[in-house]
Parts: structure tokens; C-alpha cells; sequence
């Protein structure tokens, strides 16, 4: 099997819950205790479905990063956290061309990002096959801390619209409260 070939997965994670004041200083917002949990929930979650990451693509929002750093913390297998500032906001055209741009030794990418650009994504990658229960989950909402597992093979580099095919879609939550 070629590199070219070979199976890849691709993790898209909404941030998880953010202040909801300081709109005028958005980039700076930071995680809420729920959304510190929810992201170490995160973390726990990917652990237990053995995904591991290669490669992270963030936000530099302090949200963002924060999330990334409890999925970490919470013990999912490490890797580099790469901040890309063009993540931020970004538009699905945007955070495609992102993507596109990943390591292609990176068996598995996460990207941590912001709505809509994350939820437009998943859709726009999903070509409809795949987990029917996940789609069911997806099309009723990307809340934040939700994650979306998709499947592709091929280079990161060509990627494309209904490429992908959605393996898993979890609202990660930490219910101990």
C-alpha cells in the first residue's frame, strides 16, 4: 500500500463552552468550568476509542488552545499542536484549504475550530455513507465540545467535497454535576 493510499481519519472538534461576555474581546474568551470539563470528557472519549492524534490544527483562540490542552491533559495520546490564526473564524473553504495542508505523515489530524466553519466542514466532507446514527446526531446540532470522526483515503492534499466518510459524531459532556 502506497502512503498515498492509506487510510487516514480526521477529527472535527467544536470548541468546547466559552465565556458569554467579553464578545468585543472574542479572540481572548476562555473555557467555562463546564467547558474545561467537557474538553478532559473529550480527551477521555478519544482515549477509549483508541484515537489517537497525529496532528492538531488549532485555532489561536484562547478557547481553542484551552480545549486542545484538555483533550491532552485528560490523557489522549499527544502530538504537535500547530496554531494556525486562519482557523479562527475561519469559512469551510478556509479550513479546507487548512486541512489540505497537513502533514502527510499525519495518519490522524484533529482541527479545532469554531462554528460554522467546523459543523459546515463535516458536512461538507460526509458523502452520506457511514455511521447512520451519526449523521441522525449531526443534523440536529453542533454544540459546542461536539466531534465529528470521518474517514478518508487518499492524500490530505486532495481532499475534497464527499471525500469522507462519517465514522462517529459525539457531544462530548462531562455529566458528573
Amino acid at each position: 500500500m502506497t502512503r498515498a493510499a492509506q487510510d487516514r481519519t480526521l477529527v472535527l472538534l467544536r470548541h468546547a463552552k466559552a465565556e458569554q461576555d467579553r464578545w468585543d474581546e472574542d479572540h481572548e474568551r476562555e473555557l467555562t468550568p463546564r467547558g474545561r470539563r467537557d474538553a478532559a470528557a473529550a480527551g477521555h472519549w478519544l482515549r477509549e476509542h483508541g484515537i489517537g492524534v497525529d496532528e492538531v490544527l488549532c485555532s489561536t483562540s484562547e478557547r481553542t488552545q484551552q480545549t486542545a490542552q484538555g483533550i491532552w491533559d485528560a490523557g489522549c495520546p499527544e502530538s504537535a499542536i500547530h496554531l494556525d490564526r486562519r482557523i479562527y473564524n475561519a469559512t469551510t473553504d478556509r479550513l479546507l484549504e487548512v486541512v489540505r495542508e497537513a502533514d502527510e505523515d499525519a495518519d490522524v489530524v484533529m482541527v479545532v475550530g469554531h462554528a460554522p466553519g467546523i459543523p459546515s466542514l463535516a458536512e461538507l466532507l460526509c458523502d452520506g455513507e457511514g455511521s447512520t446514527d451519526g449523521h441522525q446526531a449531526m443534523a440536529g446540532g453542533f454544540p459546542t465540545c461536539a466531534l465529528a470522526v470521518l474517514h478518508y483515503s487518499g492524500r490530505w492534499a486532495d481532499l475534497d467535497v464527499g471525500d469522507a466518510r462519517l465514522e462517529r459524531f459525539h457531544v462530548c459532556r462531562d455529566d458528573s454535576e
